[in-house]
């Protein structure tokens, strides 16, 4: 079963805020899905959102979430199935075919640190899928490290040791625009009852600026803005 709180079917009043980027990201992780198979690894699990899904609906045959010792509980049910000290993980090498890291990245103080245990505990041309945060409020605080360019984020890939790298956005300037009003209209300190007005008066603009944004067509150029970043790199 897919935990409804992080797949988004429709947007909400409730889900206004976090629609988009949550919407974004299992879209990129679907487009990934043909590429998981055998035992997946989760860094940075939390509550493990995507896993009954990955283990539906890919050749995914174990699924081992990993996050780190103080890490926030999102779930008192839901723990992590090993815990490490952001240094060293706690697995040989060449033990996974796949690993995933969705909205972990900009936690990590020291990101080639992490890249590069992903990069060992990885079989020969094992599969890392990752997104990170663009355009985002701090969250998190005083864990929250990072906002990544494309291009930084394939520097500390490829000096971790990865190739074949591809990177993409998970939205344009549409996207960023609906992203913006959602966290502002939801998140910003505001009288409760501007903000319920607000609410009716901003959720059709997103839904017609989610329309427009195609994110597969972005291209980082010059002045181009992006909502965030995933990607797929092999050992």
């Amino acid at each position: 079963m897919i935990k409804d709180d992080f797949i988004y079917k429709k947007l909400t009043y409730n889900n206004i805020h976090n629609f988009f980027i949550r919407k974004s990201i299992f879209n990129a992780l679907k487009s990934s899905l043909p590429l998981f198979k055998g035992k997946q690894l989760d860094i940075g699990c939390g509550k493990m959102p995507y896993k009954d899904y990955i283990l539906e609906q890919s050749k995914v045959l174990d699924y081992v979430g990993l996050d780190i010792e103080q890490a926030l509980v999102y779930d008192v049910e839901v723990k992590p199935d090993f815990i490490w000290d952001g240094s060293v993980m706690p697995f040989k090498n060449n033990s996974f075919d796949c690993a995933i890291g969705t909205e972990v990245l900009e936690h990590c103080p020291e990101p080639e640190t992490v890249l590069k245990e992903v990069n060992r505990v990885l079989k020969p041309n094992g599969v890392f899928f990752f997104t990170v945060p663009f355009l985002w409020n701090l969250h998190e605080v005083p864990y929250d490290e990072y906002r990544y360019t494309p291009f930084s984020l394939k520097r500390h890939l490829k000096n971790s040791g990865f190739k074949e790298i591809r990177i993409k956005a998970t939205g344009g300037w549409h996207g960023a625009m609906a992203q913006m009003l959602g966290l502002w209209v939801k998140r910003s300190p505001m009288p409760k009852a501007k903000r319920k007005w607000l609410l009716y008066a901003v959720k059709p603009v997103m839904n017609y600026l989610i329309k427009l944004d195609k994110p597969e067509s972005v291209t980082f150029k010059e002045g181009q803005m992006i909502t965030g970043l995933y990607g797929t790199a092999r050992k």
